[in-house]
């Protein structure tokens, strides 16, 4: 995992194939992005208004992961 993947996404972008983007292969690629972002609405009900930095950059990470799996569908379709 190179700097850039650690700041934008908190692991690399091949540990994003690997753990999201396999589960996708079952459920759709459509549901996996349904669910981190599922999972970003529960990050921010859960925490409080004056969230700690920490608590934004993970929400951040993981809206990130969800922009970077929908850019690989896009990218999917565009060779396809």
């Amino acid at each position: 995992m190179n700097s850039r993947e650690q700041t934008v996404y908190g692991m690399s972008e091949e540990d994003i194939r690997e753990q999201y983007m396999a589960i996708g292969k079952m459920t759709g690629l459509e549901m996996v992005v349904a669910g981190v972002l599922s999972d970003c609405q529960e990050m921010l009900a859960h925490m409080p208004k004056d969230m700690a930095p920490i608590g934004r950059d993970r929400v951040r990470k993981q809206l990130n992961i969800a922009k970077f799996i929908l850019f690989e569908m896009m990218d999917q379709r565009e060779t396809a």
